[in-house]
């Protein structure tokens, strides 16, 4: 008899695609690891010939806050899975208590003003390759996986790290203007909403809104582009009564700002691009710092949907929302839900392609 109980949520990512696994198992199975090892104990008298495929198949992209006994953090929301995953099908949305809503416009960005904390939306769950992100032109602003020139993308796995090193999302209500040059990086906005890296002990899932607090943010420039990104960390978090600084995180987590910072230097090396740079020579900037960009994007993002003069010219991006009173473009309930009926039923999708797990050394050989 073929023992599994054991495995958690984290040992099964890390198996890659040599594991066996269980076709069909319950969603439930990667919700905690309690229910994880009841659901993999439930299916120890399986034949050897039916635990035949791969584990890794059971990614954390399924990994949901729709799945069985699986709380979000912040509990109003829920996110469900449409479409064919592993493919350019695949979206993720956000809904409140009545339905769809958008989670680049209608979620608050202020979650508790007396004690300074934030919400953030999760794209990216930690351990995971995939570069899932809002697709900022669509209504509803649904979670896809971004492609380039006809190919789903995957973040490279630069030895030592493993796809993205903490759970990857963006504030919502914030924009990075375009037409605006910060004063401290001399770059222009990148046009989407702020990056959080959110470096809580827990593997996120997909579409999870969570509560956070600011930490720090390091300032990168992309493509001659301003791209925050913004240290937090879920205000549930066993530490987040401890982290209140940077200073804080580094006495905690040594080497861990460090190797993030690397992290976005070299991440796109694999594809033959340069290295990153970073404004203020690669230091991080405090809490305050962080917290004031924070407003200021604020203010850009009601200045894009209609709230504050001056008005921004959206372009391209899909200003529409459900609940923002007062802004340019309103969908009702029933256009809301209309949108995300037109949508494809989840299915299940082709197994990832092996390249997916790859080391890449390229960044160390200079």
């Amino acid at each position: 008899m073929l023992k599994l109980s054991w495995l958690t949520g984290k040992h099964a990512l890390s198996c890659s695609r040599t594991c066996v696994s269980v076709p069909s198992l319950p969603r439930v199975l990667l919700s905690s690891q309690p229910s994880l090892s009841r659901s993999l104990t439930s299916f120890q008298s399986y034949p050897r010939t039916q635990l035949s495929t791969n584990l890794a198949q059971l990614s954390t992209r399924r990994n949901l806050s729709t799945t069985l006994h699986c709380k979000m953090p912040v509990d109003k929301y829920s996110a469900e899975e449409r479409g064919q995953e592993n493919t350019d099908t695949y979206q993720v949305f956000i809904k409140d208590a009545d339905g769809p809503i958008s989670p680049f416009h209608d979620i608050p960005l202020v979650a508790n003003s007396e004690a300074n904390t934030f919400n953030i939306v999760i794209e990216v769950p930690r351990w995971t390759n995939a570069k899932m992100e809002i697709d900022t032109k669509s209504p509803l602003h649904p979670i896809i996986q971004d492609k380039k020139k006809g190919k789903l993308r995957y973040v490279a796995n630069s030895f030592p790290h493993h796809g993205y090193i903490w759970n990857y999302g963006y504030f919502p209500q914030t924009w990075e203007n375009p037409n605006h040059k910060d004063e401290s990086t001399q770059a222009n906005g990148d046009n989407d909403p702020v990056d959080v890296c959110e470096i809580g002990h827990r593997v996120a899932k997909m579409g999870d809104v969570m509560e956070v607090k600011v930490l720090g943010t390091l300032a990168m420039i992309d493509d001659g582009e301003t791209d925050w990104k913004m240290i937090v960390i879920d205000v549930d978090d066993p530490l987040a009564a401890e982290l209140n600084n940077l200073d804080d995180v580094e006495k905690a987590m040594p080497g861990f700002l460090a190797n993030t910072r690397e992290w976005f230097r070299v991440y796109k090396m694999p594809d033959g691009k340069p290295e990153n740079n970073f404004a203020f020579d690669g230091e991080y900037q405090d809490a305050e710092f962080a917290c004031k960009i924070i407003s200021e994007t604020n203010v850009f993002w009601k200045q894009l949907v209609g709230l504050e003069e001056p008005l921004e010219d959206p372009g391209k991006l899909c200003i529409g929302n459900v609940l923002c009173e007062g802004s340019k473009e309103k969908l009702s309930r029933e256009e809301a839900a209309g949108i995300f009926g037109n949508s494809g039923e989840f299915s299940s999708g082709p197994e990832l392609e092996t390249s997916v797990d790859a080391w890449h050394y390229c960044h160390l050989k200079q």
